[in-house]
């Protein structure tokens, strides 16, 4: 099953209104690792209210959670989007924040209060993309983001705990993960070294 979990920061599921909390996504994996069942969450790591700590603790929770080959290394640079009419624009914060409208690329700019976030997401798309190119393994490609958000944090990236997956894992490629997944016009994602547009929504409720 592939779900939109798009963050494990109960503030950023708060703005963007998902109806879930960090403890019921872990709830989730655990009973679906009891269940025998595969699940592939989603997400939109880089936000207006992402922090280097809060991209660690994602990470860490991929890392503890043993679902490091459920979650596609581009998952892990997808960037929020604010297209024309989106509803993350009813909030004052977000207002405050987007620069003027652009009709090329479609969506409202905004940057990260700290640019090293900015420039982690660039490379993290960049080591996504080359990923996908050489079919290089996610544990592989984890890594690699690993040590690239501990650098961005001025930090040693300390060892990652030996892979295990939950029963009954098996590959999703990155294109089913992009057709899987339901759209919703308030987050689109740019993701890949050409950076094209695809739809990664959260479902309605």
């Amino acid at each position: 099953m592939i779900s939109a979990v798009e963050s494990v920061d109960d503030a950023v599921l708060g703005f963007l209104d998902k109806g879930h909390t960090r403890e019921d996504f872990l709830r989730v994996v655990k009973t679906f690792s009891e269940l025998g069942m595969t699940l592939h969450p989603t997400f939109v790591p880089f936000t207006p209210w992402t922090t280097v700590d809060g991209y660690l603790d994602l990470l860490r929770v991929i890392e503890q959670q043993g679902v490091i080959e459920n979650v596609a290394p581009i998952q892990l640079g997808i960037r929020l989007l604010i297209p024309a009419g989106s509803r993350m624009l009813e909030l004052e914060e977000v207002r405050r924040l987007v620069g003027p409208f652009d009709p090329r690329s479609l969506p409202y700019p905004w940057k990260n209060a700290d640019p090293r976030m900015d420039a982690l997401s660039e490379t993290v798309q960049e080591i996504a993309a080359a990923a996908e190119r050489q079919k290089e393994s996610r544990p592989a490609t984890f890594e690699r983001i690993w040590r690239a958000a501990h650098a961005a944090a001025g930090l040693s990236a300390p060892k990652i705990s030996p892979t295990h997956t939950i029963p009954g894992w098996r590959s999703v490629s990155q294109r089913t993960l992009v057709l899987l997944c339901r759209a919703d016009p308030d987050q689109l994602v740019s993701i890949g070294a050409q950076k094209p547009l695809v739809k990664n929504g959260r479902r309605k409720r």
